[in-house]
């Protein structure tokens, strides 16, 4: 075994394959359990969060919100209530920037807006990246497949790891703007933007759910970039590419030539989101959004466990 693979063996407490001893049929060595799947998924886990480049994404993400809380509290210091003089909520995403300055929990809502675009997607299409690609590169993928986790499950481990990122990257935006929103202004009811007024508990509740629904429009990017993992043995491709393709999808999704194609682009409904700050909440863009990211998981998904138990394996 290489250093490598008994440095990943020892920080993860994966389970180290015995050689097989004479006598011994296959089957002891290739059988498997649940628990077994449980400490893979663990150790994926404790790996992929003990990453410094992880804790670096994560504080990135953490920091956006605090740049924007402070510009807001600069912009609004001599008592306008809002940035630039803008008017009150309306449309989507960004423009919840200018209530900030009458309710700290909209800085949760402009966080959100102002990472899911690029920051979040990028963060979550490097993790993805370099899940099989970096294993391959790093020399532990042929270790992992030794040890009695078979390729199919070892690929359903590397992207539950994925989306835990990607729900963990979204609570961070969030946590942080809800922090520094409470630290620089009032809090308090809620003005949605078809100006109905809601309770702060709502509010919170609401901004969960956002939250929530922000995590999930990240799905079509992991398995994506799980997907081009597969393809690779090297994990600074795997992740350019990704991210590449992230930028090419947005660039592409803003050209009004092509607006027959794109509402079948994964980022198109993203900021559909806004429609849970409305009364009633309006749930097609939502559907839409969820669906279309469920349809980007299946195909993708499906792609990456194909090419996966397919190819060869030689590192």
């Amino acid at each position: 075994m290489s250093r490598a693979e008994t440095s990943r063996a020892e920080t993860g407490n994966v389970p180290v394959a015995r050689a097989e001893t004479p006598g011994a049929g296959v089957g002891a060595v290739r059988t498997s359990s649940p628990l077994w799947s449980l400490g893979l998924l663990r150790s994926e886990l404790l790996i992929t969060f003990r990453r410094w480049r992880t804790l670096a994404l994560l504080g990135v993400l953490a920091a956006v919100p605090v740049l924007v809380g402070i510009a807001v509290k600069i912009e609004t210091s001599d008592g306008s209530s809002s940035p630039g003089g803008g008017g009150g909520g309306g449309g989507e995403g960004p423009a919840f920037i200018s209530q900030i300055s009458n309710n700290g929990l909209f800085l949760v809502f402009t966080a959100l807006a102002a990472t899911l675009p690029f920051f979040l997607p990028m963060a979550v299409g490097v993790v993805a990246g370099d899940a099989i690609a970096g294993e391959s590169s790093a020399g532990t993928l042929r270790y992992l497949l030794v040890a009695p986790a078979g390729r199919t499950r070892l690929l359903l481990t590397k992207y539950a790891t994925v989306i835990a990122f990607c729900l963990a990257a979204t609570l961070v935006v969030a946590v942080s703007a809800l922090a520094v929103g409470a630290l620089l202004f009032p809090l308090g009811d809620l003005v949605t933007i078809s100006g109905t007024r809601i309770g702060y508990a709502e509010g919170l509740g609401r901004a969960l759910l956002i939250a929530l629904v922000v995590a999930a429009s990240l799905v079509g990017v992991a398995a994506l970039g799980l997907f081009v993992s597969t393809l690779t043995g090297s994990g600074i491709a795997a992740m350019a590419t990704t991210v590449g393709l992230l930028i090419t999808v947005q660039i592409l999704d803003q050209i009004p030539q092509l607006h027959a194609l794109q509402p079948y682009f994964f980022s198109h409904y993203w900021l559909s989101f806004a429609d849970l700050m409305r009364e009633p909440v309006y749930w097609d863009d939502l559907v839409k959004n969820l669906g279309l990211q469920a349809l980007y998981a299946a195909v993708f998904g499906s792609a990456a466990w194909a090419r996966f138990t397919s190819k060869d394996i030689t590192a």
